[in-house]
């Protein structure tokens, strides 16, 4: 009799059919991804699975983001067919597709050996906070700004989000206004940033959090948290712009940190604004 470890690995291209197995994955994992959210992320990127038998026991996930980069996500291998390697086989195999490109993950401490092996280096860090959304203050307000919601004219949204992240984000921001509510940070009448909240895992996500420092971030994250008081909330903030900080200060805690890693050369980016929250761990 052929056993588990004996039968031959199979990749190949993850298809809408296979979401529900890959749901089954997650939650072998706790993670809080919900059938929505699996979509959502499949249907801005591709995947890979792993089979033995017929049976999916793995698989990994990329978004491409204008010519340059792209990120990987959600690699996943069941626990009964660990040891085999399968982890490096998605990796390796995703990583042929996306030739030619920088290519960045968020990774935990377990996944650096492998990551380190196959030419990723750490180029920052990411806190994740979540909890029950705090009361929070009202929002100090500099003279000249304003928040308000995402309106039709706002066009330049999705460059200032691409410019914050020194990669291609527009496509990212359409789908990501299409499920969440918006709110625009305006100084002088002139739109400097944006933060999002959407439906993900356990309840609320709070970005991405896009502002030109960091009392424009917290003007944002302000507000969304208000608007959450009592429910769960979730924010993942990248590390030395002071938000995580801020939150611990506010009464929402910080539960992991995260590495990000890139192979290649990181974004560059430029003078203006910063992603303080991002939209998820897997897109970035």
């Amino acid at each position: 009799m052929v056993t588990l470890t004996e039968s031959p690995i199979v990749l190949r291209d993850m298809q809408l059919a296979d979401l529900e197995t890959a749901i089954e994955l997650s939650q072998e994992m706790s993670w809080p991804h919900r059938r929505e959210d699996w979509q959502f992320l499949f249907g801005l990127g591709e995947g890979i699975v792993a089979t033995i038998d017929g049976r999916i026991a793995g698989s990994i996930m990329s978004w491409r983001f204008g010519t340059d980069y792209a990120k990987l996500g959600l690699l996943i291998v069941a626990h009964r067919a660990r040891g085999r390697g399968i982890a490096r086989m998605l990796m390796e195999a995703m990583l042929e597709r996306l030739d030619g490109r920088n290519v960045m993950l968020s990774a935990t401490q377990d996944g650096m050996p492998l990551l380190h092996s196959l030419g990723f280096v750490p180029c920052g860090m990411v806190h994740q906070h979540q909890g029950t959304a705090p009361t929070m203050p009202l929002a100090e307000l500099r003279e000249g700004e304003r928040v308000r919601p995402l309106g039709q004219a706002d066009l330049e949204l999705p460059g200032l989000y691409s410019r914050a992240s020194g990669m291609d984000r527009s496509v990212l921001f359409e789908a990501l206004a299409c499920d969440a509510s918006t709110i625009v940070l305006s100084r002088d009448h002139e739109p400097v940033g944006f933060g999002m909240l959407r439906r993900f895992g356990r309840g609320g996500l709070i970005g991405p959090i896009v502002a030109p420092d960091l009392d424009g971030a917290k003007v944002l994250a302000t507000h969304w948290l208000g608007a959450r008081a009592g429910r769960f909330c979730r924010m993942d903030v990248v590390e030395g712009y002071g938000m995580s900080r801020w939150l611990e200060e506010m009464g929402l805690p910080k539960v992991a940190t995260l590495t990000t890693m890139v192979r290649g050369t990181p974004p560059a980016v430029l003078e203006g604004p910063r992603v303080f929250g991002l939209a998820t761990q897997a897109l970035g």
